[in-house]
């Protein structure tokens, strides 16, 4: 059985450079609903097949995060298989940026992990189909403010639909990971007034967190923070972070956090249920960041329409939730059958024979 035939994807392009040491994998799941769209990842992975396995499922996640979201887009990725702090140059972005260009627009890509908005300006030089540019080159700059903000919309929704308020005063937030979307969800949690714990393995993002939020109490890791008596848990960095060992000692109400792919396996899902623990699926409310590049790639960038577009996934947040609790289910499975249907009804259109 091939790749395809397990996976579902349209296309997966192996890229190698010598020169520049480029060794990339772009994989297309879906464009049913437009081009795909989604992030360039650059990670130090430990195998040609562990980088394989983490960008086909990334990029069928984003298929489904970008139907749900309402955009024009279907869903795609890449990994960079390199240190970001060691691999990284010019050439090779460039590089990396003419199999871009090569794929004549099936493919756009933006900033993930290990690569940033001045990383997208180098790629820019090689292809169009690029977004989340920098402001000096024209483009809506760092995704993660707007990615944040989602994040915070579907934790007040989850908050209405578990507490039946969206207030989170008093109640507190576990936020692992205080990147790129974590540090910019604090701020949303103070003004709310939630009380904060949060964890980094980065001791330059801790200590920049001490100096912004006093207030934020801060523990040493993933484990300590699950079991420190928290309502809400954020989980704000690297995915799979929801498995056997977490539903151990797991003793939040309602998960809902920015990082992709949180669930270690999907029944995983079925587990949260069974233990009372509302689960906000990730591509659902980690969106607001795709919306961003998604607005700047289809047109000259405007952050308040892309801000209130991201507002919309409190809406659709609670939609998925009620849904669930209609129709006795998790709220994955109605969030992805959200997600289908649109793919199926939309998509359907390029049946549809356009003349020009």
């Amino acid at each position: 059985m091939s790749i395809f035939d397990a996976t579902g994807h349209e296309q997966v392009v192996f890229c190698h450079d010598p020169d520049t040491g480029l060794r990339a994998i772009i994989a297309v799941y879906s464009t049913a609903l437009g081009p795909a769209l989604g992030g360039t990842r650059f990670y130090p992975y430990a195998s040609e097949e562990e980088a394989l396995t983490d960008v086909l499922h990334l990029s069928e996640g984003m298929a489904y995060k970008n139907a749900i979201a309402g955009l024009d887009h279907g869903g795609g990725k890449a990994v960079i298989w390199g240190d970001p702090a060691v691999d990284k140059s010019e050439a090779l972005l460039r590089a990396y940026g003419r199999f871009v260009e090569s794929l004549g627009g099936r493919y756009v890509t933006a900033c993930d992990v290990g690569t940033y908005v001045e990383d997208m300006d180098q790629v820019a030089r090689e292809t169009r189909h690029v977004s989340g540019r920098s402001p000096e080159a024209g483009g809506a700059g760092d995704s993660s403010i707007l990615t944040a903000f989602g994040v915070f919309q579907g934790m007040r929704a989850a908050a209405q639909h578990r507490w039946g308020a969206v207030d989170l005063a008093g109640r507190t937030v576990g936020v692992a990971g205080l990147g790129k979307v974590g540090r910019h969800l604090i701020p949303h949690l103070v003004e709310a007034g939630a009380q904060i714990v949060a964890c980094d393995v980065n001791d330059a993002a801790v200590q920049w967190t001490r100096e912004h939020f006093p207030q934020v109490r801060i523990v040493a890791d993933a484990d300590e923070l699950i079991a420190s008596g928290i309502h809400v848990y954020a989980p704000c960095a690297l995915g799979g972070v929801l498995n056997q060992a977490a539903l151990k000692t797991l003793d939040a109400e309602i998960v809902c956090g920015a990082a992709n792919n949180q669930l270690a396996e999907p029944g995983i899902a079925d587990e949260l249920e069974r233990a009372g623990i509302l689960y906000c699926p990730d591509y659902v409310v980690n969106s607001g960041g795709v919306i961003q590049v998604a607005d700047e790639y289809d047109g000259a960038f405007d952050f308040k329409r892309a801000e209130r577009r991201t507002a919309g996934i409190f809406a659709t947040t609670g939609r998925i939730l009620d849904r669930a609790k209609g129709e006795g289910t998790t709220p994955v499975t109605a969030a992805n059958a959200l997600a289908e249907e649109r793919m199926a009804a939309v998509g359907r259109l390029q049946r549809i024979r356009l003349f020009r």
